[in-house]
């Protein structure tokens, strides 16, 4: 039986861009959003909350916790059923994708088979996670919902849908998860106006002189008040966006790898295997193959050069 979810009833003012609500397991969205309230309606399972692109100030409130947050790409926010919510507002646009599980995350037959009392579970009302393993779980859901369906969907689904529920029973319920003891110290106006100057630069060399310059501070203070910011240091988090606007350009499969090793900066296709293989635990051909169901070789590459991409 599917999962019943309440994501129409919530973000009514938001665009449903895709959508796969016929696993009993795990439901999943992609929505885009305009800055402004939401509805917020008790929820009926657990949500998990990924922001894909855009960003800006999260504030929301449930059950009687006040929550702010800058919210930038790969960041995510945890919505446990039964939470009374009473205030959500966007600051700016964004893009997210949205993953319902349900209201115990995996059935009691699986917790008893590790041991786990299902009576003592409750998952955080967590906000702002910049969890790298978290993002690296979920992100493949987004270029499912956007390629033909496969045989094997449900089986990965169901991988990930364990790996998700054993990561959140890990590290976000209530006795694990603690909110951090204060904001970042990197001015939000700041801080947003470097990530911006990031995502529309990703193709160029983006140097932490330029990014500090950004935030009128010099490269030292940055570094360290960015870090602070974001759990991330400025190279590793320009990485990521790499990485992660090259896994999008995959999926949709129109550019060669030179040509997205090009367009995000990794300066040289051999460069962005290394990158991407790192990041990935997949090169990426053999990331394009897994989201689009068949091997495609660009006209202008030879056989020998897809055998290297993806060895």
């Amino acid at each position: 039986m599917a999962l019943v979810t309440h994501g129409d009833q919530k973000y009514q003012n938001s665009e449903k861009l895709a959508a796969a609500n016929d696993w009993p397991g795990l439901s999943i969205e992609h929505r885009k959003f305009e800055a402004g309230r939401q509805a917020t309606p008790v929820p009926i399972c657990t949500e998990l909350v990924m922001l894909l692109s855009g960003g800006g100030m999260v504030c929301r409130t449930g059950n009687g916790e006040v929550q702010k947050s800058l919210a930038r790409p790969g960041m995510s926010y945890l919505v446990p059923v039964g939470t009374q919510e009473s205030h959500l507002e966007l600051s700016d646009r964004m893009e997210c994708l949205h993953l319902y599980l349900p209201p115990a995350l995996l059935d009691q037959s699986a917790l008893a088979d590790f041991n786990i009392d299902p009576a003592r579970i409750e998952i955080a009302y967590a906000h702002g996670l910049t969890d790298q393993v978290l993002f690296h779980i979920c992100s493949p859901l987004r270029d499912l919902l956007h390629r033909p369906r496969q045989s094997t969907d449900a089986l990965f689904v169901e991988g990930i849908q364990v790996a998700l529920a054993a990561h959140l029973l890990g590290n976000y319920t209530i006795d694990r998860w603690r909110a951090p003891d204060r904001s970042p110290s990197l001015d939000p106006r700041r801080l947003q106006r470097v990530l911006d100057y990031i995502e529309s630069s990703l193709g160029d060399e983006i140097r932490l002189e330029d990014l500090a310059a950004q935030a009128c501070l010099s490269p030292y203070h940055f570094s360290r008040l960015f870090r602070e910011a974001t759990g991330l240091s400025p190279h590793r988090y320009v990485t990521d966006r790499r990485v992660q606007a090259a896994r999008h350009e995959l999926a949709r499969n129109r550019l060669s790898l030179v040509e997205i090793a090009l367009e995000f900066g990794f300066g040289s296709q051999a460069n962005f295997t290394r990158v991407f293989r790192k990041a990935a635990s997949l090169t990426p051909g053999q990331y394009r193959e897994l989201c689009c169901g068949q091997i495609e070789v660009n006209a202008d590459r030879s056989d020998a050069e897809y055998r290297r991409d993806c060895s």
